[in-house]
């Protein structure tokens, strides 16, 4: 049994060890320049499933951005396949080296970014009210630029490190 334990153990280690990190892509092309595709007008749909893998949420998002320098504003409207509408207004700013921090309403502390290639890495604690209450959960949200009008979005949502779900979403240019 000791055996056993130490072996899943071990295994646990090699797999933290294995998570990709924003410099695994950066050669791959087109490069991601956050201030350039995200400007202007943007459509993305999107899911968010389970645990298990069940698609419990569908949604659109319209999102108006702009930059005025190395800071942005990301104004998001969410509609939802139940007919709900939420908005999260995103506030950027560009810093040295590839570095992102951004903030939002329903968003804990400050949000943190690295581009590099063609992806993106976003980590962040939202606030995520269901039913009467409010939990804070943390995101793992990477994107990745298929093209100059596609980008592609996997965010993975936990909570005491626990994977409840992911969101997945297809931005495109307008």
């Amino acid at each position: 049994m000791k055996k056993l334990l130490c072996a899943i153990a071990f295994a646990l280690t090699l797999g933290a060890c294995a998570s990709p990190t924003p410099a695994d892509y950066a050669a791959e092309k087109p490069v991601l320049d956050l201030q350039r595709y995200f400007n202007g007008d943007i459509t993305a749909h999107g899911i968010f499933t389970d645990r298990s893998g069940k698609v419990v949420r569908r949604f659109t998002v319209l999102m108006k951005c702009q930059w005025t320098g190395d800071e942005g504003v990301l104004d998001e409207a969410f509609t939802y396949s139940d007919g709900k509408t939420d908005r999260r207004i995103w506030k950027l700013k560009k810093l040295p080296g590839g570095k992102y921090t951004g903030t939002a309403g329903d968003v804990v502390g400050v949000a943190q970014g690295q581009a590099s290639g063609n992806a993106f890495q976003w980590a962040y604690t939202l606030k995520l009210p269901v039913d009467d209450k409010v939990y804070e959960v943390q995101f793992d949200d990477w994107m990745y630029l298929i093209d100059e009008r596609v980008m592609l979005n996997k965010a993975v949502m936990s909570k005491f490190g626990i994977r409840l779900g992911e969101v997945t979403l297809s931005f495109q240019k307008n």
